[in-house]
């Protein structure tokens, strides 16, 4: 089986979950090793956006593929050009497995709550797989279309699954809910401040939900092998919703932080010039080195934290299909934050 985009927290956690699976093999496509890749799961180094490149870095492998998970993502702030560049990633990996004669059987395909207008404002809520699509451009769409059409020539299935918030740790993956929550957490820390929400009161309040990353991937590998799941698409999410108000009292415990009233911040502007800070927390604390630069994407923390409308989906329909795991986020947020404090990653 395949995973590609395995350098991401989805890629990377479900090539992990296949690899503990018996009768496997997995390879994990990236462009870089995943620096905390199982040893079990093989790399390849192909540029996925280079249609011969993807053709030659994967005639090998075509050979016994019979499972795709297809967790690969480049940003583009250009809407037009977001579609463009993850159509290509997607219509190349496809080509070269036809090409190299690869007997595929299923693909499990990532969309998330943008499916829904969670980019655009306010959105319906709860969203249900049964909504019609907004007006694009939207690069969901475009990659479902592509897996659809692949799908009936083929004749092979697939399954959609949209998380949101997905919560999980992999070194060098900037998307990442989890880190921008600790890596924030940890300059208030540093610089002796209490630890504020950075969004607005009403922000503060709006109710949210997150995917755990391992939830996440028991899912992919569920989707792969249920008749349940073919041809189906899927909300996965921890199975609860929250308020970042009760959540704020479990991140200040785990870094021993007074808490203070929210305070509206730009993110990407406030925590520009706290690379300095960062290193020195890291060689006084002998902490994994993970240049600042790569800790978080503070756009896409904005994003999050700024929202202050709420973002439920409903995941009825996954449970009455056979997939009933769930966590109770508060807790399981509890737990990572410890896990990260663990691995010296804060």
């Amino acid at each position: 089986m395949l995973v590609a985009g395995a350098g991401g927290v989805i890629g990377g956690y479900a090539a992990a979950e296949y690899a503990r699976q018996p009768g496997w093999r997995v390879r994990a496509l990236s462009r870089r090793r995943p620096v905390d890749a199982p040893a079990a799961v093989e790399h390849l180094a192909v540029d996925l956006l280079d249609a011969a490149a993807a053709a030659d870095g994967l005639r090998a492998a075509a050979a016994d593929t019979t499972h795709l998970v297809f967790a690969a993502y480049a940003e583009r702030l250009d809407l037009d050009e977001q579609v463009a560049t993850n159509l290509a990633l997607l219509r190349n990996v496809l080509d070269a497995l036809r090409a190299g004669g690869a007997p595929l059987r299923h693909v499990t395909l990532y969309q998330g709550m943008k499916a829904y207008g969670a980019h655009l404002g306010p959105f319906k809520t709860p969203s249900d797989e049964r909504d019609p699509r907004l007006l694009g451009p939207n690069f969901y769409y475009d990659q479902e279309d592509l897996l659809r059409e692949r799908a009936a020539a083929d004749g092979w299935s697939w399954t959609i699954l949209r998380p949101e918030g997905v919560i999980g740790h992999t070194v060098g993956t900037p998307m990442n809910l989890l880190l921008a929550l600790v890596a924030y957490a940890a300059i208030c820390q540093e610089t002796g401040v209490p630890l504020r929400f950075p969004g607005t009161a009403r922000a503060y309040d709006a109710l949210y939900q997150v995917s755990d990353a391992e939830l996440l991937a028991r899912a992919t590998v569920w989707s792969g092998g249920s008749e349940a799941a073919r041809g189906e698409v899927f909300n996965v999410t921890n199975g609860d919703v929250f308020r970042w108000r009760q959540l704020w009292p479990r991140l200040a415990d785990a870094f021993g932080l007074e808490i203070a009233d929210p305070q509206p911040l730009d993110l990407p502007s406030h925590m520009r010039g706290k690379g300095g800070i960062w290193r020195e927390r890291v060689r006084r604390r002998g902490l994994r080195d993970t240049p600042w630069e790569q800790v978080v994407d503070w756009r896409f923390g904005q994003f999050i934290l700024g929202s202050e409308d709420d973002n439920i989906s409903n995941t009825t329909k996954l449970r009455r299909a056979g997939f009933h795991d769930c966590y109770d986020t508060l807790d399981r947020m509890s737990e990572w934050f410890r896990r990260l404090q663990d691995d010296r990653v804060v």
